[in-house]
């Protein structure tokens, strides 16, 4: 594996679920026809959403449409692998734009390499991330932390990860989270809240969010063999438009 591989990094800010996943698309297009040569690593965070994949299970959303709007949560299906799952404010998405050929072209092991990316990126908190077999995500003392559901055309992967920062964590008791029973959510936030409860002094900090997303970063640089370098939202639209020109 080549160390000094680039990933571009753009950051989406807040976004819809819905205009992020057209950038997705947009990007993943330009990547499969190589007028984007590098891979590429969309962050943003979304307002909240619920969205199911291609296993989803009727039984595992446990509102109506109508109770999710009360709530102003927003319904949508995709074309990602994977259960329902929650998106909301104080949580850190990932969308990897990845060509998997330049790396190894198996969608498990990629799965697994992104779970490796996160259990890196919490231990720079402390918190101790675990893979859970026969599962997809990251664990920690039994509480699910981060979900994962990817999707990928000619090897070009598109979704990602969620991260659970200071996420709200009520919401996710309006579903059963990637389809599995009585599991119990949290967040980096909560587990560090947990170690001040219990007598230690490190507690959540007010950048955590960014604190997140760097270790995000280097977890992802150090798995997969990236030199990350920042690329503007400006720059990935004007090299999207270029790329939509007959």
């Amino acid at each position: 594996m080549n160390p000094t591989r680039p990933l571009l990094v753009t950051s989406l800010g807040t976004m819809s679920y819905a205009d992020a996943l057209e950038v997705q698309r947009a990007t993943a297009r330009a990547r499969i026809d190589g007028v984007i040569a590098d891979d590429l690593l969309l962050l943003v965070e979304h307002p909240a959403v619920v969205t199911t994949g291609r296993s989803t299970k009727a039984a595992n959303v446990l509102l109506t449409p109508e109770a999710f709007a009360e709530r102003g949560v927003e319904l949508f299906d995709v074309d990602r692998g994977g259960d329902v799952t929650f998106h909301g404010p104080g949580q850190l998405v990932g969308y990897p734009i990845v060509n998997l050929e330049n790396h190894k072209a198996d969608l498990h092991w990629y799965l697994r390499q992104l779970e490796t990316s996160l259990i890196r990126a919490l231990a720079s908190f402390d918190i101790r991330g675990e893979q859970s077999p026969g599962l997809t995500g990251v664990w920690t003392l039994g509480r699910k932390i981060a979900s994962i559901g990817v999707h990928a055309r000619q090897w070009i992967t598109w979704h990602g990860f969620a991260l659970n920062v200071t996420t709200d964590l009520s919401y996710f008791d309006m579903l059963v989270p990637c389809g599995i029973a009585n599991v119990t959510m949290t967040s980096i936030e909560q587990e560090l809240l947990r170690r001040e409860t219990a007598g230690t002094c490190f507690a959540p900090s007010p950048a955590l969010g960014e604190e997140a997303r760097d270790a995000v970063v280097a977890g992802l640089a150090e798995t997969f063999g990236w030199s990350p370098t920042e690329y503007s939202i400006d720059e990935l639209r004007s090299q999207l438009a270029t790329a939509a020109q007959p």
